[in-house]
């Protein structure tokens, strides 16, 4: 049903005399670094294809929700997207749920390594079976936890439904500290919040802030628990259809665009706390190094539950770059 609707309504991408028009789909609010970083694509895979390509970037789930983004990518009704790494586990490649292990990443001087590495490189490769070329990985940051209580202490989420991606990963960690996890889609958050239908999420803080989360939670505990980061992708039918010197200047763009977003998800984070600390809205809580172990303890076993679902020797590659960076 879905596919026969998609196909007949957009029919892939639109090849004029003389432009090109991408549709870039996404789930978030402009103001984020991953909408930011679409724009900033945009502006340059125009300027360096001199006008020959148009970029359309839809935000805020405009398209599609969460579940239907992939499908149409792989039917071509929608050309570039930047799902995050969760999104890939339920199409079949359940490696790239590896990036949503509690604390599997330590900072951002480790995820470098790992997106800019073979081991990177190793994971996009993975999406090729599905007609999905990977071009890049997009940085969001590191998660926090909203809800209507403080969220210090394992013990503190029991009983609390609390939002997540769809994440086999993400269940195991919220069902190891006693919280039931709730999968809903991004665009539907804000109001299961309003109304009650959960207590809480985990979150960056950009997205929390751009979605107003904070205006419906008491409480953000800043643990730096897990990660959110994207991976951009295109169409492999798509991409390999186009022009020569059309792909390179779009890889061109893709690079510097990534560079951009990479750079300033940190900044954005951090401002979007400042943001939340200053509507006086919601009240940050800041963790205890003894608080934060017992948080660790209480997640950890997760690494090992998920052996078999995501591979020991590709968690075994995390613990390694975590440990060439000295950590």
């Amino acid at each position: 049903m879905l596919a026969g609707l998609l196909l007949a309504h957009f029919g892939g991408a639109a090849f004029a005399e003389n432009e090109i028009v991408i549709k870039f789909s996404h789930v978030v609010a402009p103001d984020t670094p991953k909408g930011k970083g679409a724009v900033r694509f945009k502006e340059l895979a125009e300027k360096y294809t001199n006008g020959r390509v148009k970029i359309e970037i839809y935000p805020n789930s405009q398209l599609y929700k969460d579940k239907e983004e992939l499908e149409a990518l792989q039917l071509g009704a929608v050309q570039i997207l930047a799902p995050s790494m969760a999104k890939f586990g339920p199409l079949g490649v359940k490696e790239f749920e590896v990036f949503d292990l509690p604390y599997i990443i330590p900072n951002k001087a480790v995820l470098d390594r790992i997106e800019k590495g073979p081991v990177g490189q190793q994971l996009l490769k993975k999406l090729e079976p599905k007609g999905i070329t990977g071009l890049a990985f997009w940085d969001n940051g590191f998660k926090v936890m909203t809800a209507n209580k403080p969220l210090r202490a394992p013990q503190d989420y029991e009983g609390q439904k609390l939002r997540i991606q769809s994440s086999k990963v993400l269940e195991a960690q919220m069902r190891a500290l006693g919280a039931s996890p709730q999968v809903l889609a991004f665009s539907e958050v804000y109001q299961a919040m309003q109304t009650g239908v959960v207590d809480g999420n985990e979150n960056t803080p950009s997205n929390v802030y751009s979605q107003k989360m904070h205006e419906v939670q008491k409480y953000l505990t800043v643990t730096n628990h897990g990660y959110i980061g994207y991976t951009v992708i295109v169409n492999t039918k798509f991409w390999n259809g186009l022009p020569d010197d059309i792909r390179k200047s779009l890889e061109r763009a893709m690079n510097e665009a990534t560079d951009y977003v990479n750079n300033i998800a940190q900044k954005e984070n951090s401002d979007a706390l400042d943001a939340i600390k200053s509507s006086g809205k919601t009240q940050l809580v800041a963790l205890t190094p003894d608080e934060v172990k017992a948080l660790r303890e209480a997640v950890m076993p997760v690494h090992k539950e998920m052996e078999s679902r995501i591979g020991k020797e590709l968690i075994a590659s995390f613990y390694a770059e975590a440990k060439a960076a000295g950590y």
